[in-house]
């Protein structure tokens, strides 16, 4: 790990946060893949073969989807064993036993309907899609990691309450050198979250809308790191003044908007002071 001491970012922090700016760009696009893939094999598997689904909770596990697989196959064994193979070393003999007695039940349910033909092969070929989706988040997770390693912002940013390593990896990111912005209302303009004034004659709006004009990625980020710190009061700080404008009669979007912004104040300070969120 470096610390950059000069103001012009060290070389290798350049090369770090540029390939960080890559990988977790390239995640997101292969995440949204994976979201649209997972809507579509679900709806898939409620016309070809509803009476799986009560077999695994998490239907998009690898041991589902393998299991699955070999069942749309019709290789039955193939199916057993695939849940013996990616389920005994996180589940319980009794569990798999279980899993075992509802897919055969399943698998004889099955055998009395006939369905689409090309329904089938199609969810077939899903299953393939969504197994390659998580072996790529898997290994651009596994990249964010090691690149972050080298990036002390990301440490300092994951001591925020409900900031993980994704967020942190993302929101570091997009911010690049927090120097190159004058102050926190610089940065929020970046992130395209100061309000935008809408004037006409003597008219001037009272309630301004965001412009959005900055960087998606980054509001995005920000937002969904507001949301997880609302969570159960994780960032108690953000919590209370979210309170603080619902009690002042503010709507929900227009409160998280609002924290959004404090919470870009809290990542500029630390990020500029080089040191950790102070509860």
């Amino acid at each position: 790990m470096f610390y950059r001491g000069d103001l012009k970012p060290h070389r290798a922090w350049d090369e770090a946060h540029t390939e960080l700016q890559y990988v977790t760009r390239q995640h997101e696009f292969i995440t949204s893949l994976y979201v649209q893939a997972k809507l579509n094999t679900r709806a898939l598997l409620d016309q070809v073969f509803p009476e799986f689904e009560p077999v695994f909770y998490d239907l998009y596990s690898v041991t589902a989807l393998k299991v699955l697989q070999a069942c749309l196959q019709g290789k039955v064994e193939n199916a057993s064993q695939a849940l013996f193979e990616h389920a005994r070393l996180s589940h319980s003999k009794k569990w798999i036993n279980d899993r075992v007695e509802l897919l055969d039940i399943a698998l004889q349910q099955k055998a009395k309907v006939s369905r689409s033909v090309s329904q089938h092969a199609v969810l077939e070929g899903m299953i393939t899609l969504l197994l390659a989706f998580q072996s790529q988040l898997e290994i651009l997770e596994t990249q964010m990691e090691e690149i972050s390693s080298n990036l002390p912002e990301v440490y300092l940013l994951k001591s925020i309450p409900g900031i993980g390593d994704k967020l942190a990896s993302t929101i570091v990111a997009e911010i690049g050198d927090a120097r190159q912005f004058v102050g926190p209302k610089q940065l929020v303009a970046f992130a395209g979250l100061d309000p935008g004034v809408y004037s006409s004659g003597k008219f001037k709006a009272t309630n301004n809308r965001i412009t959005k004009r900055g960087s998606k990625r980054l509001r995005r980020a920000i937002y969904l790191a507001v949301q997880c710190g609302l969570r159960q009061g994780a960032n108690q700080r953000i919590k209370d003044y979210y309170d603080k404008k619902k009690k002042e009669g503010k709507p929900y979007k227009v409160a998280v908007i609002a924290c959004a912004n404090k919470l870009i104040h809290h990542i500029y300070a630390i990020l500029s002071k080089n040191e950790p969120y102070h509860l």
